[in-house]
């Protein structure tokens, strides 16, 4: 359906791609993997037509429409969203009106003619391409792709100028997947999707008629629907036959394949030219001599590709807070008419750790800004626990940065005196490396300046965080740094993120909020959340009244859940702690082979053991049993590493 054939890009001195090549073949659901920066986005817009790329050709059929989802900068005012939406259907539109015309012309002309039978003949097979387009069902799917992605049938009237720019992409992509292009191109397309819409637009995803080519950081999605994966790095493109787990887990493997082919041909052509200069001199050993030159230059050499360094960062210890950490009683707040909460009462404790759902305008800010005291509520009282130090990441934090200061100027002042050195290795986390520090803040683009938002609340000192959809900006490498500094933070936090993978494996509890409904807790994280929202869904077919959404009470009382973390903590301890023990001297054990191996290699490099053939013998026997003994270390520590992390899978769920 659509061919990539030797595509070129550069920007300047830099390329992006060279003679890069890949085919999409119809219903093909195709993710693009890479970190920041290595050119995915620039690779949509070259294959929608945006971006000319300097050399290479995309070829396609007449008929293949491509549509485009960019990743943000869509502006649309002075039509109603109903309007701006039902445009997808002009070509329908068009094709009927045609029709409409024909129909009429058809009661001037006398039935027995030859133009009335030309006419019917054109009407029939402009019936034909009709037929495929239904245009019955336009109204009933734009209904059905509105609301699904969010929108109240209030809206329909609106115009499209009044929305914001996230709800601004949702009407984008409501047009886009209504138009059905053969090949839909969606560049982070959850970024602006509650939970709500996300799974709505997963359901639909899956059935799309077309070919999905996508770039998301939501690792959840990619595994569900992808099936083919292209990762980029360093200007060139690696395919892998299956999705974004499979890649992970493949790439590793090709990299351990390809690092002993490596080490086996450095062997081989050290041995070569070792017997080269030992016997070049040499009128008899001439012929092998000249074969071995030979050999060494046709071999096709193996290049180890410089590895991105892999940037890690810890919280610092922060000061102990009491029990309770924050707390709402009897808490309400309206704005105007629109009822937020009522009577609602919440506490957080030192440790807990929650992510916060629920769709778009139900209350998930208010909570955050009243749990932190930036605001009060209407009434009811809100108090925070004895030490309690408090640090808050909202979106419109990235606002508020003084534009005239530095990156790093920015991070450093917003850091404590203990915190102020990990400044620069903290933004290098969060894709600031080299001199992108010393760039001026108002310089940055929108998404740079939330992450260098994020970089100055992570840096103060604090044992209560608040994080408002952090990873929107993120790249995969950087989520995992922040998960993992969050998995090891000894304080509590909330998250307000629909990014299922990246929420699973660090919160116990999850807050939902729900227009209607007053807020809920479960004590289990988003996958087990969502299981039993379903749960509810299925109970409640054919149930009136009685729903349990429409109740009062929580999902379970305190002291359940203290019991049921109690146990999950038990369960972890007694069957994680003998394997991460395992793994813990396995890691042990490769490092010492691997310094062995170093060693020897050394040994082997000296001239008095290579001009010696019994002593090379014995220390390549050597080098080759330690090879034996770290390859099957590394084997034992992949099957426990795999282990673990099923084991975690499965406690968190």
């Amino acid at each position: 359906m659509l061919a990539i054939q030797n595509l070129h890009i550069e920007f300047g001195a830099r390329v992006i791609f060279k003679d890069l090549s890949f085919t999409v073949h119809a219903k093909e659901r195709i993710a693009f993997a890479g970190h920041n920066g290595a050119g995915k986005s620039t690779l949509m817009k070259c294959i929608a037509g945006i971006l000319k790329p300097n050399g290479g050709r995309l070829t396609k059929p007449k008929h293949c429409q491509i549509g485009y989802l960019p990743q943000e900068g869509i502006h649309i005012h002075g039509i109603t969203l109903w309007d701006e939406v039902e445009s997808a259907f002009a070509e329908t539109q068009s094709l009927q009106k045609e029709i409409d015309e024909m129909a009429a012309r058809l009661h001037d002309l006398d039935p027995r003619s030859a133009p009335y039978s030309d006419l019917l003949n054109q009407i029939g097979e402009l019936e034909l391409k009709l037929h495929d387009s239904d245009p019955g069902m336009i109204k009933p799917r734009m209904e059905s792709v509105l609301t699904g992605l969010g929108f109240k049938r209030s809206d329909f009237t609106r115009d499209c100028g009044e929305f914001s720019g996230g709800w601004q992409m949702r009407i984008a992509l409501a047009k886009l997947l209504l138009q059905q292009p053969e090949v839909l191109l969606l560049d982070e397309p959850t970024n602006h999707l509650d939970i709500d819409s996300q799974k709505w637009m997963e359901s639909y995803l899956v059935n799309y008629p077309g070919a999905i080519l996508i770039i998301s950081h939501d690792l959840a999605l990619l595994d569900m629907l992808t099936t083919r994966t292209i990762a980029f790095h360093h200007g060139r493109a690696e395919e892998y036959a299956g999705n974004y787990s499979f890649y992970v887990k493949e790439s590793v493997l090709r990299k351990e394949i390809l690092v002993k082919q490596y080490k086996s041909q450095q062997r081989e052509i050290k041995q070569t030219q070792d017997f080269i200069d030992r016997f070049r001199s040499k009128a008899t050993k001439a012929k092998q001599v000249q074969s071995r030159i030979k050999q060494l230059e046709k071999m096709e050499i193996i290049e180890l590709e410089e590895e991105d360094a892999v940037m890690s960062f810890k919280f610092p210890n922060p000061p102990a807070s009491g029990h309770s950490v924050a707390m709402l009683e009897k808490a309400c707040k309206a704005y105007g008419k629109i009822n937020i909460f009522q009577n609602f009462n919440f506490e957080i404790t030192r440790g807990e750790r929650l992510a916060i759902v629920g769709p778009n305008g139900a209350g998930k800010s208010t909570f955050c800004r009243l749990i932190t005291g930036q605001e009060e509520p209407d009434s009811g009282t809100h108090t925070f626990g004895h030490k309690a130090a408090v640090s808050f990441f909202s979106q419109n934090h990235a606002d508020e940065l003084d534009p005239e200061l530095t990156v790093l100027d920015c991070a450093e002042a917003a850091a404590s005196r203990e915190n102020a050195p990990l400044a620069r290795n903290l933004l290098g986390c969060f894709l600031f490396r080299g001199d992108d520090v010393f760039k001026k803040i108002g310089v940055l683009s929108g998404g740079e300046r939330s992450r260098v938002a994020l970089v100055c609340m992570l840096l103060r000192p604090a044992n209560f965080l608040i994080l408002d959809e952090p990873t929107n900006h993120l790249d995969i490498q950087s989520q995992e740094v922040l998960q993992n500094a969050l998995k090891d933070y000894p304080g509590s936090y909330m998250i307000v993120s629909h990014n299922r993978s990246f929420l699973d494996p660090i919160v116990t509890k999850t807050l939902e909020f729900r227009q209607g409904h007053p807020p809920r807790t479960f004590a289990g994280n988003i996958t087990y959340y969502l299981e039993k929202i379903e749960q509810e869904k299925n109970e409640a077919k054919g149930i009136v009244a009685s729903s349990p959404v429409a109740s009062n009470a929580p999902v379970v009382n305190r002291k359940e859940q203290r019991k049921i973390e109690a146990e999950q903590r038990k369960k972890r301890n007694d069957v994680l702690k003998p394997l991460q023990k395992e793994l813990e001297e396995l890691e042990k054990n490769i490092a010492e082979y691997e310094a062995a191996q170093a060693a020897l290699t050394s040994h082997m490099s000296a001239p008095e053991t290579a001009g010696d053939a019994d002593k090379m013998q014995q220390a390549s026997s050597a080098y080759q049993a330690l090879s034996e003994k770290l390859e099957n270390t590394f084997s034992r520590w992949g099957d426990v590493s795999d282990q673990i992390e099923q084991l975690e899978a499965e406690l968190n769920s």
